[in-house]
């Protein structure tokens, strides 16, 4: 085989190369968006179950302030409770306006509801208490305490579920981090393949788009970990809370991230004598470790 046709085999056996590993990447990113579209399917029909129950917490309360003025003959209990009840009827306009994926108002509207039933226990005792020679009443009585140890059940079981809507939400809202690239650098900014040559380490990465996220300015922090497992850091003061403690970090960098994807680099001056060997590096943002890569350094 000549020259000229040796020189075309090459370049087409690359070129098949790069079409075959931009399949696979196209599939790949395919496949993760189709993913995301479901999980995220699954957070908004979660949000809206739990509006849904909270609408028809609220309905119910509704009715039952009906019932009690209905039989109520105190005037005072009765200016009192239609008071609540109109707080009641205000909060439920408001909630039937407010989105389903708006999960920090709805939970503010529960909240509120806890704090009119508790106003309206305290009302039902008052009434019990006036009341308690009419037999009547007191029957009447023991199917409202039955009403509201149901209702109580109802909550209990509903801010199980909130819970487990919330701890979907967060794991949903939790960023990532992907294409991470790491490239060693000389003392003049460019790239080299030499270990005794490389002063700064450059690290490329992309925070994936994550649109349930909280958006606006954010920190990422690295640790770059020795073959040893010490975590390389300019001072020992450089820490961010991980955990409930402070962690040590090697270096970080403010962004502003608006739920889209963003690529980005951080840079680590080596300022020792590293180790030749595997080294690994950590992410870490919004108080979640949110990537682990190792790369070696041996030539």
């Amino acid at each position: 085989m000549d020259s000229a046709k040796r020189k075309i085999f090459i370049i087409i056996s690359a070129a098949s190369v790069v079409i075959i590993i931009l399949a696979f990447v196209v599939f790949y990113l395919v496949r993760r968006d189709i993913k995301t579209k479901a999980e995220m399917a699954e957070v908004v029909q979660m949000m809206n179950f739990e509006k849904e129950q909270v609408q028809r917490e609220y309905s119910n309360m509704n009715q039952e302030f009906e019932g009690f003025t209905t039989n109520i003959k105190n005037d005072s209990l009765v200016k009192l409770l239609q008071d609540q009840k109109s707080k009641v009827q205000q909060l439920l306009e408001e909630l039937r306006v407010t989105k389903s994926t708006n999960a920090k108002r709805i939970a503010q509207l529960r909240a509120e509801l806890a704090s009119v039933r508790k106003v309206m226990i305290q009302y039902v005792n008052q009434i019990d208490s006036l009341d308690r020679e009419n037999k009547v009443l007191k029957t009447e009585n023991v199917e409202v305490h039955r009403k509201f140890k149901a209702a109580s059940e109802t909550v209990e079981q509903l801010s199980k579920e909130k819970e487990s809507l919330n701890q979907v939400v967060t794991r949903a809202s939790i960023l990532e981090i992907t294409g991470f690239k790491f490239t060693p650098l000389s003392s003049n900014g460019k790239k080299t393949g030499w270990f005794s040559q490389t002063a700064t380490l450059q690290f490329n990465y992309t925070v994936a788009k994550n649109i349930t996220s909280q958006p606006g300015e954010k920190t990422v922090y690295i640790r770059i970990y020795r073959p040893d497992d010490e975590v390389l850091t300019k001072s020992p003061n450089n820490v961010f809370p991980f955990e409930n403690k402070n962690i040590t970090y090697s270096s970080k960098k403010d962004f502003e991230y608006s739920g889209e994807a963003l690529n980005d680099v951080i840079y680590w001056k080596i300022g020792e004598i590293l180790p030749k060997g595997k080294y690994r590096v950590e992410f870490f943002i919004d108080g979640y470790r949110i990537g682990n890569f190792t790369f070696v350094f041996e030539k």
